[in-house]
């Protein structure tokens, strides 16, 4: 049975429990900045809605809101009462919204191109006849012929969208374009089909007797045309980095069903299907490996050029290229919770999110045009009033009506609309193009500003993952080959984390059949082979066994603790048999054979990369939960002075504080669940890519390949990209504050000059190419 849902019952969701959703949707028809800001306006004002944005630059909307109170069809109707649409995937209608919008992209920009090549064509004889052949016979009704399908029909799409802003009370770019160009055509065309009206009232232009605007209406809107055209192409630049994603992840994919192989959508695929990866292709979805082994690579992960070993239990991700070997695998993760349907959703929520200083640029785009209309109607008031004073030998109207229409035409919000985000998408994607994922613009553009960065040991400056650094064995070479084999196998029967960084060590080594095998709780195993007992553990297990420790191996141990290394001893116990201590030269039955280091080393670049953020300026601080000597050696080797030991979760948040108190913009940069706390406290929070999915969720960057070299790269592009973004602004503005008060008229009274209104539609279209060209300038920007 269907129950129809009142709108009583959505009301009263909104005191229910809440089960609000953000999606992100793609938006059509936006043609400029103020677009942006009115179908932003208008989902935040649909019941329902808590809140909405809408980013020009990637055509694209976020809008969180409660499914019981309002649908996404419902959403997309209000959208589609402004003139705009949005595109939602339902079960009925089975879309996929991404490849609509770039079906719809790329029609829009074939349209350009006809539409932009067409108005060229028409507009070129209408400029010839305007300015060399006014004297013409008929000149002024070729013009007018010509320029008619130009304004009306290639430029039909600005009064479509500005009648439809009209009803409900709004203005676009497109209302500023419909009234120039409408406004210049119609007084042309009243002009040349009633001249009497213009010459019973001693109307003339100096230069001429009756002046027509046919040339200005259709040049403008052919400049227009080629503006948004360069615009579309230039903002599909921007975007490479998601399509370079998206082209990772194959289409279809080969299914296992019973004996069977069949190729199915990639989209098809369901968690625990068994699927097949041949040599040379890429890996659909994320699994582990069923049968088989093979060599993939993963450097699109990794940001490392190796491929890495597969076998039997391992794990693959989907956009990994397998490389000679061929194998099966179960899927694990498919469609959206794939790592890299997660790495392309992170790049479009930061590239469709806003930097705070868009905030404001959008306030200003949304009043823009209703205070551009108010010049333009303030120019016509002033000329009409005192044109007669200014221009003694022309007629006031004529004069009024051309500098307004010129104010229309070059006021431009477009530049001042693409500033920020056309700058933000292409830092995002070169971000991206470097691995690193920046999930916000607001960490993007605070991110140059930090002077302090605090670092965890543990998976951020080091490996995070323990490995043998020295094995000084203290008995002969001949004896070494069977030892070895021994310590192997105690080391492969042992559950210690480091007993497995041991076992790697020696894994060329051979299995023996131990006896009476056990591990001791706190210092280590120890077994039976050929009649002698063997231990491996700490001083405390010797000590405990009775096997004295030599001074010489005392103080080796020592200096090797001192390099935040953690010491281990192979012994051995003889029954009824005496050794040879080769260090004393006493016989004994109670035997040291072997000293063992092991540390998590530092990585290769950390030391490299805290001397570049040091060099810039700003404090380095290393916390970590491990002792005090381990952190003090640590943070001598890689050159920190500043450092804490045995930090619980809650301490490093607390000095995280502490440090933004004394006015220090904070950047945490760590790899674990404890980290998440000072992550989520810092005002730049970055994940080590390889550390736990908690800690990348929490972060606004993601650093994939885990090398701390990423963090000076990371904090140059923010600089980079704000560099840029106040470059755009500021040219943005500029234009503007200069061009309509020069269009208004300002410098006739002192220099006889008035803009023309087919050099003010060139000048506006430039003014938005000039930003999105400032801003690709960072795709070519070297970190």
């Amino acid at each position: 049975m269907i129950t129809a849902t009142t709108e009583s019952d959505r009301k009263a969701g909104i005191h229910g429990i809440s089960s609000e959703i953000r999606k992100t949707y793609p938006v059509l028809e936006m043609t400029c900045a103020a677009c942006a800001v009115s179908v932003e306006s208008t989902l935040k004002h649909t019941s329902g809605v808590r809140d909405a944005g809408v980013n020009y630059a990637n055509q694209s909307a976020w809008v969180q809101f409660d499914p019981a109170i309002v649908t996404p069809i419902e959403l997309q109707n209000a959208v589609r009462e402004m003139g705009y649409d949005i595109v939602v995937e339902t079960e009925s209608n089975g879309v996929d919204p991404r490849q609509v919008q770039e079906e719809a992209q790329q029609k829009r920009v074939q349209s350009l191109k006809r539409r932009t090549i067409w108005a060229a064509i028409l507009s070129l004889p209408v400029v010839v006849i305007g300015m060399f052949f006014m004297e013409l016979p008929y000149g002024n009704y070729i013009m007018m012929l010509l320029s008619a399908p130009v304004v009306f029909g290639l430029g039909r799409s600005f009064f479509v969208n500005a009648w439809k802003q009209l009803r409900h009370g709004k203005a676009n770019m497109d209302t500023l374009v419909a009234l120039s160009t409408g406004i210049a055509f119609l007084f042309s065309a009243f002009t040349t089909m009633y001249p009497e009206f213009w010459h019973s009232r001693g109307a003339s232009m100096p230069g001429t007797h009756l002046h027509v605007y046919f040339e200005a209406a259709s040049v403008v809107i052919a400049f227009i045309l080629l503006g948004k055209l360069l615009e579309e192409r230039a903002k599909s630049n921007t975007s490479s980095a998601i399509k370079k994603l998206m082209g990772l992840q194959p289409k279809t994919v080969r299914l296992v069903d019973g004996d069977m192989e069949r190729e199915i959508p990639v989209s098809s695929v369901l968690v625990g299907n068994l699927l097949v990866v041949r040599p040379g292709e890429k890996i659909p979805v994320d699994g582990r490996v069923a049968s088989g082994q093979s060599y993939v690579d993963e450097s699109m992960i990794s940001g490392e050029p190796v491929p890495v070993a597969k076998q039997v239990g391992t794990t693959v991700f989907a956009g990994t290229i397998n490389q000679k070997g061929s194998f099966r695998f179960y899927a694990e993760k498919v469609g959206a919770d794939t790592l890299l349907a997660q790495i392309i959703r992170m790049v479009q929520d930061a590239q469709g999110s806003k930097a705070p200083v868009q905030q404001v640029v959008d306030r200003i785009a949304g009043i823009f045009v209703p205070v551009v209309l108010g010049i333009a109607v303030l120019t016509f008031v002033v000329w009409m009033v005192f044109g007669h004073y200014l221009m003694p030998n022309s007629d006031p109207f004529t004069t009024a009506l051309l500098t307004s229409v010129t104010v229309l035409v070059i006021a431009c919000p477009c530049a001042l609309g693409l500033a920020t985000p056309t700058a933000i998408m292409v830092g995002v994607g070169k971000g991206a193009e470097n691995n690193i994922l920046i999930k916000d613009a607001e960490s993007l553009e605070v991110a140059h500003t930090v002077n302090a960065v605090i670092l965890d040991k543990t998976g951020t400056i080091t490996e995070g993952k323990p490995l043998v650094t020295d094995l000084h064995w203290v008995v002969t070479s001949d004896e070494q080959a069977q030892l070895q084999a021994v310590l192997f196998t105690l080391e492969m029967q042992s559950e210690h984390p480091l007993a497995e960084a041991v076992a790697t060590y020696l894994s060329n080594s051979k299995l023996v059949t131990l006896e009476a095998f056990e591990s001791i709780t706190g210092r280590g195993v120890m077994a039976t082979y050929q009649n002698d007992t063997y231990f491996v553990g700490n001083q405390r297990l010797l000590t405990e066994n009775q096997i004295d420790l030599p001074a010489e191996l005392v103080e080796q141990a020592t200096h090797l603790q001192s390099q935040a290394k953690t010491v281990v001893f192979f012994t051995r116990r003889g029954i009824d048999r005496p050794r040879i201590d080769h260090l004393g030269g006493a016989e004994k039955n109670r035997q040291v054979l072997a000293v063992i280091a092991i540390a998590d080393p530092v990585k290769e670049t950390s030391t490299k990369a805290i001397e570049t953020l040091q060099s810039r300026g700003i404090e380095v601080y290393m916390l970590t939960g491990d002792n005090a000597q381990t952190a003090a050696a640590v943070a001598n080797q890689v050159g920190i002075s500043q450092y804490k030991a045995e930090m619980m979760p809650g301490d490093k948040a607390n000095f995280v504080k502490q440090l933004q108190a004394t006015g220090k913009v904070v950047a945490m940069v760590g790899d674990g669940i404890n980290d998440s706390q000072a992550l989520a406290q810092a005002d730049v929070s970055i994940a080590m890519g390889k550390g736990s999915d908690i800690a990348m969720d929490v972060a606004r960057m993601t650093l994939i390949t885990s090398d701390l070299s990423s963090v000076p790269k990371a904090l140059y592009l923010s600089k980079q990209t704000v560099r840029i973004v106040r470059q755009n602004l500021f040219w943005a503005f500029i234009y503007n504050l200069i061009g309509i008060p020069i269009a208004a008229g300002v410098l006739y009274p002192a220099f006889g000059f008035l803009l023309n209104p087919m050099i003010a539609g060139a000048a506006m279209a430039l003014s938005s190419v000039s930003v999105v060209s400032n801003s690709l300038r960072l795709s070519r920007m070297k970190l």
